[in-house]
C-alpha cells in the first residue's frame, strides 16, 4: 500500500484478554501502516476521542468477551455523533456467525475470527481504502452496505 493507514485498534468493554489485538497491532504496523493501541477496558465513548485526538481513517475493535452486539454498534454511533461516520470499523475475536449480520448493519465492515491472517486483514484495510478513496460512503456512518467477504 502506497499510503500508510492510521488505524486504531481498541478492547472495548471489561474483556482483559489483549493477545490478538496486540498481535493484529504489530502486524499492522509491520505492514507500514500508522497504529494506535489503546490499552484494555475502554469504553466506546473513549475509543471515539481517541480516534479523533488521532485523526485516525480506520478503528479496530476486538471482543471475546460477548459484549461485541452492543459495544460494537454503539461505538459506531458514536463515532457517527462526533461527525466520524467516515471511519472505516473492523472487528474481531469470538464472534459468533449468527451475529455478523446485526453487526454488519450496524456499520461494521469487517468481522474476522480465530486463525485470520495478517495479510486477510490487509487486504480488507486495501480494499477499503480504495472504495472509501472513491466514494467516501463506506465508513460506519455511511449509506454503503459493503462488506468484506474475503474478495
Amino acid at each position: 500500500m502506497s499510503t500508510p493507514l492510521r488505524v486504531v485498534i481498541a478492547k472495548p468493554g471489561l474483556d482483559g484478554h489483549d493477545r490478538g489485538a496486540k498481535v493484529v497491532a504489530r502486524a499492522l504496523r509491520d505492514a507500514g501502516h500508522e497504529v494506535i493501541y489503546t490499552g484494555l477496558r475502554r469504553s466506546p465513548e473513549q475509543i471515539v476521542r481517541i480516534v479523533m485526538d488521532e485523526d485516525a481513517g480506520y478503528l479496530g475493535l476486538s471482543s471475546l468477551s460477548g459484549a461485541h452486539s452492543h459495544l460494537f454498534p454503539r461505538t459506531c454511533e458514536l463515532l457517527a455523533e462526533a461527525g466520524l461516520g467516515s471511519v472505516v470499523v473492523f472487528g474481531g475475536g469470538i464472534i459468533p456467525e449468527s451475529d455478523h449480520s446485526e453487526l454488519y448493519s450496524s456499520g461494521i465492515r469487517a468481522i474476522f475470527g480465530p486463525g485470520t491472517t495478517s495479510s486477510e486483514i490487509s487486504a480488507f484495510l486495501e480494499k477499503a481504502s480504495v472504495l472509501q478513496s472513491e466514494s467516501g460512503q463506506i465508513g460506519c456512518g455511511g449509506e454503503s452496505d459493503w462488506h468484506w467477504t474475503g474478495e
